[in-house]
């Protein structure tokens, strides 16, 4: 017979399986909750917002608003740039790219997600792709070429997903803080855990740049903690010709040189605009 401790050992042992499933299930449930982190607001709080700090809503009025630029736009902007975010907050929490590119002459458009700030829709990686298609096609229309994409963290995986549908009117890009695609990232991450099956949005950046021929620029923070360096330096050797690589040491993956007087700012546009191929 056996005693009462080996008989709860083995009854811990039989259930082990089974809170794993439920971990398991519990992942695969929460992931968009774990993967976007919107702040949202009303559109009167946001455009209040953006008017304290000189920004006006994009294309037009807030009832249709993708995201945000200068109300005192570059008079001889040599070229746009449209600015996917990372997972969490609002594009109004990027402000710094416009003090850091439109004094180069470089016209920014801080897009916003479908989700996030004050604009309806869920997240995921068809709807912001579906989105920032039409995103690129306005900014086109409004700015004309040459037309970079700047992706940070998350908004590279956007990026490159929009470069990769071949639909869009893209002449660079810059990506800080990248990865090579999502699964291999999140098992990584998640090593406990089956996570490069139970990944529904793939954000495969190093399939979709694959054949791009236009300049790339990819920004890597040397003590990233979100995303492990070595998932940059995976999607950097499969990038084509024309790229560079700005390394960042002892930079974290919030800690980057955001601030508009670092000199990679104008490292990075003066690259992209010599690097634009020929029509």
């Amino acid at each position: 017979m056996s005693s009462p401790s080996r008989s709860n050992r083995l009854r811990v042992l039989w259930w082990l399986p089974v809170y794993y499933l439920i971990v398991v299930a519990a992942a695969y449930s929460l992931q968009n909750f774990l993967l976007y982190h919107p702040r949202k607001g009303t559109p009167e709080r946001f455009e209040s917002r953006a008017s304290e700090v000189g920004l006006r809503p994009w294309p037009r009025h807030m009832h249709n608003y993708r995201g945000w630029v200068s109300d005192s736009p570059t008079e001889r902007s040599r070229a746009a740039a449209v600015v996917f975010h990372g997972n969490a907050g609002a594009a109004l929490d990027r402000q710094y790219y416009i003090p850091a590119l439109e004094s180069l002459g470089c016209r920014i458009v801080l897009a916003e997600y479908p989700g996030y700030g004050a604009r309806p829709g869920s997240p995921s990686e068809r709807t912001f792709v579906e989105d920032g298609l039409e995103t690129l096609r306005l900014a086109y229309e409004e700015f004309g070429a040459p037309l970079f994409l700047i992706g940070e963290s998350l908004g590279c995986g956007v990026a490159a997903a929009i470069v990769g549908s071949g639909e869009a009117p893209v002449d660079g890009v810059a990506l800080i803080t990248p990865w090579d695609n999502l699964p291999d990232l999140a098992q990584s991450l998640y090593w406990f855990l089956p996570a490069r099956l139970l990944v529904r949005d793939r954000y495969d950046s190093a399939a979709n740049l694959r054949d791009f021929r236009g300049p790339v620029a990819v920004a890597l923070a040397e003590r990233d903690e979100v995303i492990p360096p070595r998932h940059t330096m995976r999607l950097y050797e499969t990038l084509l010709e024309p790229k560079r690589l700005w390394v960042f040491p002892e930079a974290r993956h919030n800690t980057w040189p955001s601030h508009p007087d670092a000199p990679w700012w104008s490292e990075l546009l003066e690259y992209l605009l010599t690097e634009v191929p020929d029509p």
